[in-house]
């Protein structure tokens, strides 16, 4: 039974579940959308979760705090500009779990972990597309 357990081990020793949580967090602020198995999902989940909310009060205390438990300064600072002012009317749920079926090697169960407001890019347009065409633009322009 699983009365009074307060997380999911995920089968590592801390140190190694620290470094896995701190690495899946910054990687969901930095794409905003990750796949991983349902149980690290779920996990992560609970971290990203707790720092958003930490991120809709910008003052150096919850900096400080969110830094201690991410890798990268540019994504702690995106966080803090970019993704908890658009969470700022929401009260929680800011990030949603997609099923995606079982892995092929050991049938865990794969989802996708992103940000409620996500938008995924249909047209097949995104920026480096864009700077392409600008480049080439620019390029023709120059010759005539």
């Amino acid at each position: 039974m699983k009365h009074r357990r307060g997380f999911n081990p995920l089968q590592r020793m801390a140190a190694h579940r620290k470094a896995l949580h701190r690495s899946m967090v910054t990687s969901l602020f930095r794409h905003e959308r990750i796949s991983t198995t349902k149980a690290k999902a779920l996990e992560i989940r609970r971290s990203a979760e707790k720092m958003i909310t930490r991120a809709k009060v910008d003052s150096v205390h919850n900096r400080r705090i969110v830094s201690a438990r991410l890798f990268d300064e540019g994504i702690v600072a995106k966080l803090f500009t970019d993704i908890a002012p658009r969470m700022k009317t929401r009260n929680g749920g800011y990030t949603r779990i997609l099923k995606l079926g079982q892995r092929q090697g050991d049938a865990a169960q794969v989802v996708i972990l992103e940000l409620v407001d996500y938008k995924l890019d249909i047209d097949g347009t995104d920026k480096k597309t864009k700077k392409k065409e600008a480049k080439a633009k620019a390029k023709a322009e120059k010759k005539e």
